[in-house]
């Protein structure tokens, strides 16, 4: 299924996607429940930032599209784990001779307004969170069903009165579950595919990189084929944090992305033959971008050990690093891909932090990157004895 290329879903076809996306332990309807309260607050507070902000929350209606579409998908979560469905949901509300899609089978003719919509919404789900936690047996399928046959009615209220629709939203979850957690985990193709191999990133690489004292200063130093990449590098903060050695961050990128405009300005491989990417994609700006995207999640992963106990990522993070990037080639690289990018440059990260000094490899045609000890002929090569 295309989602992001179709003008319409059925309900079962999300429904479909939703159950193949679900990561949720299948038996405990309690977190799904949670889930779905937790998306309605976040639909509510995006509407709330409007009405505060005015012209000031930008992205208004693709954060409302957006939100509704979680809410939809825990929505499927819970009917799921208590014996129902979408469709017998939206079975149990249509009036009209087809219920196969949200928004002919949730048309209403009620003229709420978003914020009484939103109102009547959030009391829906806050009693079924409190008739769930009330609950001392098994679930009640039929009170349940109509709870949740109760609260699509008045989703389907308040995206009219926001004047956008169900289908938007459905189809809009679909392509960001699809980006974060695919159904099969296929790279891109790669970025720079095609172009002579000057222009191309090395689809492997080795570099050398090392921290030495010069006057009494310690800087870190990186070395390819024997010849010095980019300057000399030290924290430029205080308390020191390492930072001299985030270059590993952007061979990340470029090992497991095929995306670094800091490592082609680094290499002197941009793409001269083609004017556009030369001067949007390889210039200065996006260089920019990449050093600032860097920064900031460095910034991010200080607070969690730099990552040394996060298997994964959470999806704000990656939603915000795909906002970083927005309107560069970077942005149509996948979440899923990014989260590997990442964690795999803070792996080795950590690996330097500890020696201070060693080799790092990375293999674009894999998608990997990591570390190794320097041999004797490395250290050599760096003016260091064993």
């Amino acid at each position: 299924m295309t989602a992001a290329n179709d003008a319409s879903m059925s309900v079962a076809q999300f429904e479909d996607h939703a159950a193949r996306t679900d990561q949720l332990e299948f038996g405990e309807i309690g977190t799904s429940i949670l889930g779905l309260v937790g998306e309605v607050g976040s639909l509510v507070s995006a509407v709330k930032k409007k009405r505060r902000d005015t012209d000031g929350f930008f992205g208004y209606r693709d954060a409302v599209v957006e939100e509704l579409g979680d809410v939809l998908w825990y929505l499927s979560a819970v009917a799921r784990r208590g014996g129902s469905s979408l469709v017998n949901l939206t079975r149990g509300l249509h009036h009209g001779p087809n219920f196969a899609t949200f928004d002919n089978a949730v048309a209403t003719q009620r003229t709420e307004t978003l914020e009484s919509a939103l109102l009547g919404l959030a009391g829906g789900t806050g009693h079924l969170a409190k008739r769930k936690g009330a609950e001392t047996k098994d679930t009640d399928v039929a009170a349940l069903h109509n709870d949740l046959s109760y609260i699509l009615g008045l989703l389907g209220e308040v995206a009219r009165a926001a004047e956008v629709t169900l289908t938007e939203a459905a189809i809009r979850n679909v392509v960001k579950t699809e980006d974060r957690w695919p159904t099969q985990r296929v790279f891109p193709p790669l970025l720079d595919e095609g172009l002579h191999i000057d222009e191309q990133l090395p689809r492997q690489m080795r570099v050398l990189i090392y921290e030495r004292e010069v006057n009494g200063t310690r800087f870190v130093f990186q070395k390819a084929g024997g010849f010095l990449l980019g300057d000399r590098l030290t924290d430029n903060h205080l308390p020191e944090d390492d930072f001299r050695f985030h270059d590993v961050f952007h061979l990340a990128y470029a090992a497991v992305l095929g995306w670094s405009p800091t490592t082609r300005a680094l290499l002197k491989i941009k793409r001269k033959s083609q004017k556009a990417l030369d001067e949007n994609e390889d210039g200065a700006r996006a260089n920019l971008i990449e050093e600032g995207l860097t920064t900031w999640i460095f910034e991010t992963a200080k607070q969690h050990r730099f990552f040394a106990n996060t298997p994964k990522l959470g999806l704000d993070i990656l939603k915000d690093v795909k906002r970083f990037v927005r309107g560069y080639e970077a942005e149509k690289l996948p979440m899923w891909l990014w989260e590997s990018a990442i964690l795999q440059g803070y792996a080795v990260f950590r690996q330097l932090q500890t020696a201070r000094i060693g080799v790092v490899l990375t293999d674009l045609n894999r998608r990997e990157i990591w570390f190794e000890d320097m041999t004797s002929e490395d250290r050599e090569s760096c003016g260091m004895k064993d």
